[in-house]
């Protein structure tokens, strides 16, 4: 088994009424539902964007700096995400398949690199 990361960047979802994003919301938890009977799902969180950012951290040359808000200016940031945990490259694809159908917006597909055991 492997660990994937499903995101999306959040000016990829295009604007959506009250209405529209309930109904996503209600498939994207019917699909988190069958991803955790099938053993894959390990964790999803959506609803991020610029407001959301606590702080900015910069290793300030060995003592940790923290900042307010984005350090660097950029138009796209991370909008939601899934961690899959499957057996291959087609599983991830399959389940990122599922939830872009689901929301109605692209996905992008991330394999973690090989773990590598802390003991």
């Amino acid at each position: 088994m492997a660990l994937y990361l499903i995101a999306f960047n959040d000016e990829w979802v295009p604007d959506h009424t009250p209405e529209e994003l309930r109904e996503k919301a209600t498939r994207a938890r019917a699909l988190i539902e069958e991803m955790t009977a099938a053993g894959v799902f390990v964790f999803s969180d959506g609803g991020l964007d610029a407001s959301t950012v606590v702080c900015s951290v910069d290793p300030g040359g060995g003592s940790p700096v923290f900042t307010d808000g984005p350090f660097t200016e950029t138009k796209e940031h991370l909008g939601g995400f899934a961690v899959v945990d499957v057996a291959d490259d087609e599983q991830a694809r399959y389940w990122a398949g599922r939830i872009a159908v689901a929301v109605g917006w692209p996905q992008e597909v991330h394999r973690f690199p090989h773990r590598i055991p802390l003991h």
